[in-house]
């Protein structure tokens, strides 16, 4: 039988072809994550502003409107949607209650 080891240089070789399948699978990650990150990106300055005035609706479809809140407010529930600033002055004038942590009526200046 022949027991010597094989050359230093095929082993070499082999090395050297696993590395490179290793460098080029780093090197699909690392394009794969550019991609994602341009993706992302993208998608921020696509979005659209957050708005500046948000109604709160209540439990059900046919329940009035909750809370109008400040836009950005962080008691804003996921019933919450994007009105303009005379939305809101109405809204609140019509009896939807201002939202008491981000105090919208004192933001549009309906409370000194």
């Amino acid at each position: 039988m022949n027991d010597s080891p094989p050359p230093r240089l095929a082993l070499l070789r082999f090395l050297e072809r696993v590395q490179q399948g290793d460098l080029d699978r780093t090197r699909r990650w690392i394009a794969d994550e550019e991609r994602r990150e341009t993706e992302r990106h993208r998608g921020e300055e696509r979005r659209p502003p957050a708005p500046n005035w948000l109604i709160e609706q209540g439990l059900n479809r046919d329940a009035a409107p909750a809370y109008v809140h400040v836009g950005g407010c962080h008691m804003a529930g996921k019933r919450s949607k994007g009105i303009a600033r005379d939305q809101a002055v109405r809204a609140l004038t019509d009896g939807v209650t201002p939202c008491p942590h981000c105090r919208p009526d004192t933001e549009l200046g309906l409370l000194d």
